[in-house]
């Protein structure tokens, strides 16, 4: 078997590879590490939690030892689609690099330009960023990108879902061509693989895994929830999420609870919250200092539950979770396997569980189909109507409108009362048979009305229908009076 002792890194590297407890390379970090030290580009396809992030930090470390950094030109780029995957490749770098002088500078958005700047101006030898923040400090003419000799794309097929492809190549073109390429994704989309063509020389390609695979040490599980009504869909969607947490019992240490939409992290982080589960949300809104601290909380066990949207999908590694609830089915197949790979990291077990309202049947058979297996049914755990408050808090959102009561329902309400009704519906009945008065003719204005088609003169006032106001026909007569 492999050992890191076998790969020919820098002793200074390898020390500090043991101190943090690693003998034996994942199969990714055994392909990709020689194939780097070599000087080839490497393409690496592996599912996530794998340890790509060393596949390429531990090369990068040994072959910058000799060299040295000039101001605003780093020596080596690693692209990062998200803040914190781009601040858990910094953590690596000061884990693996503690006995070496190299410097590195992280380049994330929601940090002042100044402190960057300052790094920058000294001259670091690894520059780990975002691509938007990198692209940001180039055009305000801080940056030079000619002395970058390693080139790392983590991540490459989540930068494709977030629209950084054509940052990336721009990127690309701002590089010497004779720099080395490091590309590492989780599956092989067809516009990723046409980057890999452009900008890759004769790579050596490293595939530990079929692509879009889950790991075979998570538990899989998914509940076909349909609501009582559709109104009342959120609320027991929640119910079933608690109820699901709840049947896991202690098995459950933590967990990330995965929501497609911002909006509905922060509502459901709100409801465990009030329900007494210790919950936070993070999402792209929040501010960089709360995700951060979020984050920390979750990794350290001060947090038992982290609502997320797929911002933490990626790429995070928080090794000991045990379990991963997808509150919604994702919109891309693909990022199911990336979400329940948060669970069952490092050989680890896991659990995975998925609510499934019919809305979202289509895009569950597309992830069946990707991972080329059945996800396994579980029994709704949701016999009973929600709780009252979950009810009620649906319904504070809308505006409620005055409902109108029927006569019947009010007769029904009071004690019918036959002979006061009878007595008032007599004059009533008087009153419908009196035939109507018929209008008084004017017989002057009959004398001169003109005649319809029948030979009949049109006593009718113009402009007034069939009947004459008797106001009128009393100022007419007044004036014959007189």
């Amino acid at each position: 078997m492999t050992k890191f002792s076998d790969l020919d890194l820098d002793p200074k590297v390898l020390k500090a590879v043991e101190e943090a407890g690693y003998t034996t390379p994942t199969p990714i970090q055994a392909g990709a590490i020689p194939a780097a030290l070599q000087g080839r580009d490497v393409l690496g396809i592996a599912q996530t939690g794998t340890g790509k992030t060393a596949s390429f930090t531990l090369p990068m470390i040994t072959m910058l030892g000799k060299g040295r950094a000039r101001a605003r030109m780093p020596r080596s780029l690693v692209l990062a689609p998200t803040r914190e995957l781009a601040a858990q490749v910094a953590e690596n770098f000061d884990t693996y690099a503690k006995y070496t002088k190299l410097t590195k500078a992280l380049l994330i958005g929601g940090v002042s330009f100044k402190e960057q700047d300052q790094l920058i101006d000294k001259g670091v030898d690894v520059l780990i960023a975002t691509p938007g923040r990198l692209l940001d400090h180039f055009e305000r003419g801080k940056l030079l990108l000619t002395g970058v000799q390693i080139m790392v794309v983590d991540e490459a097929d989540r930068m494709l879902d977030m629209g950084f492809i054509p940052d990336i190549e721009r990127i690309f073109s701002l590089t010497p061509f004779t720099r080395q390429t490091l590309f590492f994704s989780a599956t092989m989309a067809s516009e990723i693989e046409r980057i890999t063509n452009t900008f890759l020389s004769a790579p050596e390609k490293i595939e530990v895994a079929r692509q879009a695979t889950a790991s075979e040490t998570i538990e899989q599980g998914v509940v076909m929830f349909r609501a009582s009504r559709k109104d009342r869909q959120a609320a027991e969607k929640r119910e079933v999420l608690r109820r699901l947490i709840d049947g896991e019992g202690d098995k459950c240490t933590n967990a990330i609870v995965f929501c497609n939409r911002k909006i509905d992290v922060d509502i459901v982080a709100k409801s465990l919250k009030k329900h007494g589960y210790d919950a936070a949300p993070i999402h792209g809104d929040l501010d960089q200092s709360q995700r951060t601290r979020t984050l920390e909380e979750f990794r350290e066990g001060k947090l038992r539950f982290l609502v997320a949207s797929d911002v933490a999908a990626r790429g995070l590694d928080v090794p000991a979770v045990s379990h991963v609830f997808n509150f919604d089915v994702p919109s891309h197949s693909e990022d199911y396997v990336h979400r329940i790979g948060r669970t069952g990291r490092a050989g680890r077990d896991g659990k995975a569980m998925m609510i499934c309202v019919p809305s979202d049947e289509k895009n569950l058979e597309d992830i069946e189909k990707l991972i080329d297996k059945p996800i396994p049914r579980i029994e709704s755990p949701l016999k009973s109507a929600p709780a009252p408050e979950e009810a009620s808090e649906e319904q504070e959102k809308k505006p409620r409108r005055p409902r109108s009561r029927k006569p019947a329902e009010k007769k029904a309400e009071q004690p019918a009362e036959p002979q006061p009704q009878e007595a008032h519906a007599e004059p009533q009945a008087q009153k419908a048979e009196q035939p109507k008065p018929e209008p008084q003719k004017d017989e002057k204005r009959g004398r001169r009305g003109k005649s319809d088609k029948g030979g009949k003169r049109d006593d009718n006032v113009v402009g007034m229908g069939d009947h004459l106001p008797r106001f009128i026909a009393m100022s007419f007569e007044e004036r014959r009076a007189s």
